[in-house]
């Protein structure tokens, strides 16, 4: 007889985007299953750039560490043309500006030195710089890891693993179903989908076959996904004439710049460096036809795409400087540059598509790995608290209102991206030809991407603007800034980030401002005021269980002196811990924190409260004499607590 079982979610698809949704989902204590139609995971090649906010996003769930430590890490930025060279020094600091000169020439290349605030070399302090150029250009540059995908994966299936959950392989999906009831569907108890799974056995055995039942699933099978096919999804847009190839290898070359983030524009192609762990190297190289076409057939003919073929075009490119035979060569392949976005992310709120089967784009910005973790990341908080019974269901309609329009975004720059990346430098004799300065615009553009900055969800059930004038720099629907502030009890400085961990809570930051008299009758009366029955703290509220935390952790931040305030000054309720109590002053060496409450535009003579999301973006603001603001922004998809008898 067929084997059938229930799960509350099954992921299908074991890259780094299901396995972000995995991981998401163990921790938060969901009963899910992923499974995976390879026997084995990537064992080389593929995506290797960890972008900062991916970081930020690793961090909040422990697991940034063993990246910051194997990874190689990009300091250094350099675009290399015909006509000019320039290199941009960026960062892993808070942010600073300057207006920054030329220190030396070389061979026409031009540096820039960096400028660095409060002296901080945390690589956790991930906000970058802002620094302008002597070009007038302000250019948004940030740290960056490369590391290979394999290890990535790995450490993901390691954090499974020690959570008791592996990855079922190799087990290929053949049918999928979802209820036509209307009733079934609304109720996030029911198992409305249903999934037939064969298990792949030794080549002359049948697959054996399994039907499992499922509340939700999640596809996340990649650019050529079951899923999304199997729900006649679409995938729209277009596919460009650019021929590019890759290749990871360790490299013996006189390029002075080969250690960093580096484009190559010359009268021979295009190339981009990426550094990567140890000593490896990974160039994308723009091919021209004869290079990968079959001349009979007008077809790229992939058995001329061999690493011999690439580091023939490699020294092409970079001539006058050499490069010679490598002695190891990781991993070559070829691709065309496409981008396309799937006309829906999700199927009934019962089936979810994620990563490369909803979006697919260049390399050239760094973003296909990077923004598939960022779906599930913004997709698993919303599948917990639904499952909790916390959440309606409508919640799941955000998934694809914010993380469809963040692709087409995305596909939009990146279609810019790569033209210029796929241009002949302009030259005298090429004056249509890409200039210094629209390169370094398009650049520009690319920090918000690569920094998460540049990722703004628009209004919603959990984006509400109404109060925005309160913290006029915090922005709603954009992530929480980073800030250092000073722990009231200790002195100790902590980075805000570090108090935002993925755990599926709400943060409520309170900016209880300067602590008078006066000013703690308005926390006192706001604390008053959370504890009525009535109040969304008390309705929204749920106690931890298992692994399910309560819906709300409170940060109260202070402003003032250090030396003039008291943790015990702030009332009970906001005082949930020692270690919650902040500050905006700097710590006792005078060299970080302070200046918070000036920077997001926050009086510190009025009560102001900030609702962080569970995936690190702001939802909302809103004043102390607007609590029923927030009792609204959360009565719209959260759900009573029931006391049981």
């Amino acid at each position: 007889m067929v084997k059938e079982s229930r799960v509350d979610v099954l992921i299908i698809g074991a890259g780094p985007s299901g396995l972000m949704c995995a991981n998401a989902l163990a921790g938060a204590g969901v009963d899910f299953r992923i499974i995976d139609n390879r026997p084995i995971g990537v064992p080389a090649g593929q995506a290797d750039g960890i972008q900062p906010r991916t970081i930020e996003v690793l961090q909040s769930y422990g697991l940034a560490e063993p990246l910051l430590k194997d990874g190689a890490q990009m300091h250094l930025c350099v675009r290399t043309s015909a006509s000019r060279s320039f290199h941009i020094l960026s960062s892993n600091i808070d942010t600073c500006a300057g207006i920054l000169q030329p220190r030396t020439q070389w061979r026409h290349r031009t540096y820039w030195p960096g400028c660095r605030r409060n002296g901080s070399n945390s690589p956790l302090s991930i906000q970058g710089m802002f620094c302008y150029l002597a070009s007038s250009y302000l250019l948004n540059v940030f740290l960056q890891i490369t590391i290979a995908q394999s290890t990535i994966e790995a450490l993901f299936i390691d954090s499974l693993k020690s959570q008791g959950v592996a990855v079922d392989r190799p087990i290929v999906p053949s049918s999928l179903e979802i209820s036509e009831d209307a009733e079934e569907l609304l109720n996030p108890s029911s198992y409305p989908v249903k999934v037939v799974l064969d298990h792949m056995l030794p080549s002359d055995t049948a697959p054996e076959q399994e039907i499992v039942h499922a509340k939700f699933v999640v596809g996340a099978d990649g650019a050529h996904s079951w899923v999304r096919k199997t729900l006649g999804f679409s995938m729209d847009g277009e596919q460009s004439d650019y021929i590019w190839g890759v290749i990871d290898f360790i490299p013996d070359t006189d390029f002075p710049d080969i250690r960093n983030r580096c484009a190559i524009h010359s009268s021979n192609g295009s190339c981009m460096i990426i550094p990567r762990e140890g000593d490896k190297v990974r160039f994308y190289l723009q091919m021209s036809d004869k290079d990968v076409m079959d001349p009979v057939t007008g077809r790229i003919d992939k058995a001329k795409v061999t690493a011999e073929r690439l580091i023939d075009v490699a020294r092409k490119t970079f001539y006058p400087y050499t490069v010679n035979e490598p002695k190891e060569v990781d991993w070559c392949s070829i691709y065309i540059i496409g981008q396309r976005v799937a006309s829906k992310f999700s199927a009934k709120d019962r089936v979810f598509i994620a990563g490369d089967a909803c979006h697919t784009h260049s390399p050239k910005a760094g973003q296909g790995m990077n923004a598939s973790m960022n779906d599930t990341h913004n997709l698993g908080w919303k599948l917990a608290q639904v499952l909790r019974g916390r959440a309606d269901i409508s919640l799941l309609k955000t998934y694809e209102l914010e993380r469809q329009k963040y692709a087409q975004d995305l596909i939009d720059f990146d279609r810019e991206f790569s033209a210029l990346f796929s241009g002949k430098p302009r030259t005298s004799d090429n004056e249509e030809g890409v200039s210094h300065e629209q390169f370094l615009t398009a650049f520009q553009a690319s920090g918000g991407f690569s920094s998460g900055i540049g990722v703004h969800y628009m209004p919603s059930a959990i984006v509400d603007t109404t109060h925005q004038a309160c913290a006029p720099s915090i922005i709603i629907g954009q992530r929480m800034l980073p800030q250092i502030f000073v722990r009231v009890a200790d002195a100790r400085p902590v980075e805000i980030h570090d108090m935002l961990p993925s755990d599926t809570r709400f943060k409520l930051l309170v900016f209880v401002g300067l602590l008078t008299s006066e000013q703690l009758g308005k926390v006192g009366r706001l604390a008053e005021e959370l504890q009525l029955p009535t109040s969304f703290l008390q309705k929204y509220d749920h106690p931890a269980e298992g692994k399910a935390q309560s819906m709300f952790d409170i940060i109260p931040i202070a402003a003032g002196n250090k030396d003039d305030v008291n943790y015990l000054d702030i009332p009970p309720p906001f005082r949930t811990h020692w270690s919650k109590v902040l500050i905006d002053d700097t710590d006792v060496t005078g060299r970080l924190g302070g200046g918070a409450y000036e920077r997001f535009g926050i009086d510190p003579k009025e009560v102001t409260m900030v609702v962080v999301r569970p995936d690190g973006y702001v939802g909302m603001i809103a004043p102390s004499t607007a609590v029923e603001s927030i009792d609204k922004y959360f009565g719209s998809f959260l759900i009573v607590r029931q006391e049981k008898p």
